[in-house]
């Protein structure tokens, strides 16, 4: 939906201006030069205040706000068919059966299956490291609830700086507008002998970095900052469906139950509901 919103942040913006009498020939030919001043400004000021990894991970993540969707309900119940069969296995044929499964699942023909799972490399870690670690440590439910905690804030640490980052560049594009005003403004000094309507088109000229400034901030990157941020909490989400499942199964309890636990902590916008995953893994049992 990003761009749907981008749109209609435009449509809306300009349109009124149009309708309003105004004329976008003024702002395309100073938007150019004044986009130059406040973007390139931004984009040094990005540079100098991040590291090149959060850098990185700001440019990936606004495009991903923009494209990608969160975990949907069907994303959600091929996440409980793919743990059913996965705790299936492992309760069937013990460590040795699930063994080839989580060393390698990028071979794996259960998780071959799953592809909306195999495309979150996160999840993948985050399920199979896990097993690893339960199958040749003894530990605790709690311990296996401390090391998940764990995970999750480690995974989500760079990209939460990510978000910070690129907030902070929508926090200084007003004040970035405003240096390209300035800027335009002492542009026009140098033009105050030549006639109102010479010194009427570079103010208005000057004006449209300060509305460029506030516009980006406001309209677009703002914006992005926080759909970056709803993106890590839906993405945290899915991962403490797979913790939910994992701690149930070290507690011992069945598939089918360790299954019932992550269920329950979806959201109920997205949740699976009990029938519905009742029969994907009875399809699944079908199949075995």
């Amino acid at each position: 939906m990003g761009f749907v919103g981008i749109i209609v942040v435009f449509a809306m913006v300009f349109g009124g201006f149009l309708l309003a009498g105004g004329h976008m020939s003024v702002i395309i030919k100073a938007a150019p030069l004044e986009l130059m001043i406040i973007g390139g400004a931004a984009l040094g000021a990005y540079i100098i205040g991040n590291p090149m990894k959060t850098i990185k991970a700001g440019f990936k993540m606004s495009i991903k706000a923009m494209t990608a969707k969160g975990p949907q309900k069907k994303d959600y119940l091929e996440l409980m068919q793919l743990l059913f069969q996965i705790f299936q296995v492992f309760r069937k044929e013990g460590p040795q059966g699930i063994e080839k499964h989580i060393e390698a699942p990028e071979k794996s023909e259960i998780f071959k299956a799953y592809p909306s799972f195999m495309h979150n490399h996160h999840a993948v870690h985050f399920l199979c490291d896990t097993m690893k670690v339960t199958l040749s440590a003894e530990l605790s439910p709690y311990d296996v609830d401390d090391l998940l905690d764990a995970d999750v804030k480690a995974i989500h640490k760079e990209e939460h700086a990510a978000v910070h980052a690129v907030q902070a560049v929508a926090d200084g594009f007003p004040g970035l507008g405003i240096v390209a005003a300035v800027l335009g403004i002492v542009k026009t000094m140098a033009h105050l002998t030549e006639g109102t309507e010479v010194i009427g088109a570079l103010v208005a000229s000057a004006l449209v970095g300060t509305m460029l400034g506030v516009f980006g901030a406001y309209g677009l990157i703002g914006p992005t900052a926080t759909k970056m941020g709803q993106d890590i909490e839906a993405e945290g989400q899915y991962l403490s469906v797979i913790k939910a499942a994992m701690i149930a199964l070290q507690k011992g309890s069945p598939p089918i139950v360790c299954v019932e636990y992550a269920r329950r902590s979806i959201t109920p916008e997205e949740r699976p509901s009990f029938d519905e995953v009742d029969k994907a893994t009875k399809d699944i049992k079908k199949a075995a």
